[in-house]
């Protein structure tokens, strides 16, 4: 086949285009300016997509003996990541911006773009298996990226290529030391990308300013304290409330309601919910018959729960959970997966999130 291999200057990506140069496929190695500043985004192991990743992903490039080139999408990944990321933080919703880079990014523009030259896939470090079309777990739970890639469509998978999931990333680490490339032992990134200093708060306030409001205790209806933005908290939050609610038990961010901007707080029975409402999914594979059993995971680093999953009006799907979860939040992604223990690690398809609730009485809208 004729790959793109998405090279971002990583251990994991740099592997897998040297696992499909070597299984025999024609790679071209692409790095992805994400950034107009891109001196910016990187600190230690916080960021990516720097001139210090491109220069390590071309020295990887040109150990394969690969062509190599840089593809700006700043403009797209401000527009469709960033700006999409700063927008749901000012609605009251929490987002996964690795989640819309996937969609959006990697596996639309770039695969679009792979497709359009003529290259039939890209392939990627990601950490995730894709058995006869269908998208797996990986084998290293620990590095799992299953999730972030529950919201592509059977036609993005049949365009990609993941050689990593498999093998844990001790082994990637191996693989990259045995070939001698320099980022065998580069950290990992983490957090946000385009947020090199971890503050999201901080990023967040640069972009949305000051916009007080009050911090309401729902168990007494009483106003504890104040804030600068309803845009730093998400549900399921307990540090960093800066509220003394008047007794010894903990308190945890119940809703955000970003008209009054009213940030609602409550005891750790208040914050847990069994049920969600999402909008309308997408499906990794064929449309499965309503209703049906799953399991369903609503964090990246979240444990699955089973669950039972019905249609709504509206065209989107009701998850009731068999165990009450806390902390979930309008935005998050609800990743449905197979709920037998043969295949219990493929993907169903996805759902984000629009309200998350007891079945008898809504806690959050």
């Amino acid at each position: 086949m004729r790959l793109i291999a998405a090279m971002s200057g990583g251990v994991d990506s740099a592997v897998a285009a040297a696992l499909a140069v070597e299984a025999g496929h024609e790679v071209t190695g692409v790095h992805l300016a994400l950034s107009p500043d891109r001196q910016t985004l990187r600190s230690g192991a916080r960021g990516c997509c720097s001139v210090e990743d491109a220069h390590d992903a071309r020295r990887v490039a040109d150990s394969l003996g690969i062509p190599f080139y840089v593809w700006d999408l700043a403009d797209r990944f401000r527009e469709d990541v960033v700006e999409d990321f700063v927008a749901e933080y000012a609605a009251g919703r929490t987002p996964n911006p690795c989640l819309r880079c996937n969609e959006k990014i990697k596996f639309s523009a770039v695969l679009d773009r792979a497709q359009a030259l003529g290259f039939d896939a890209v392939v990627t470090g990601h950490h995730a298996r894709l058995v006869d079309g269908e998208l797996r777990r990986s084998v290293d739970a620990a590095k799992d990226q299953s999730y972030v890639l529950g919201v592509l469509t059977a036609r993005q998978l049949a365009g990609a290529v993941f050689p990593l999931g498999s093998m844990t990333k001790e082994r990637v680490r191996e693989l990259a030391a045995e070939r001698g490339y320099a980022v065998a032992t580069k950290p990992d990134s983490h957090d946000i990308c385009f947020i090199s200093d971890g503050d999201t708060r901080g990023f967040l306030a640069r972009r949305l300013g000051d916009q007080p409001g009050p911090v309401v205790d729902a168990a007494t209806g009483a106003t504890v304290g104040t804030h600068a933005g309803a845009y730093g908290f998400t549900i399921g939050q307990r540090r960093g409330l800066g509220v003394s609610a008047g007794d010894q038990r903990p308190r945890y961010v119940l809703g955000i309601e970003p008209v009054s901007r009213t940030v609602t707080i409550g005891t750790a029975e208040q914050a847990e919910v069994d049920e969600v409402v999402t909008q309308v999914p997408t499906w990794t594979g064929p449309v499965p018959e309503l209703p049906f059993t799953a399991a369903v995971q609503l964090r990246a680093h979240g444990s699955p729960v089973g669950c039972t999953v019905t249609g709504t009006e509206e065209g989107g799907l009701r998850i009731g959970f068999t165990e009450r979860q806390r902390g979930v939040a309008p935005g998050q992604s609800a990743v449905l997966y197979a709920p037998d223990a043969e295949r219990g690690d493929r993907v169903l398809g996805q759902g984000t999130v629009l309200r998350a609730r007891e079945r008898s009485a809504s806690l959050h809208t």
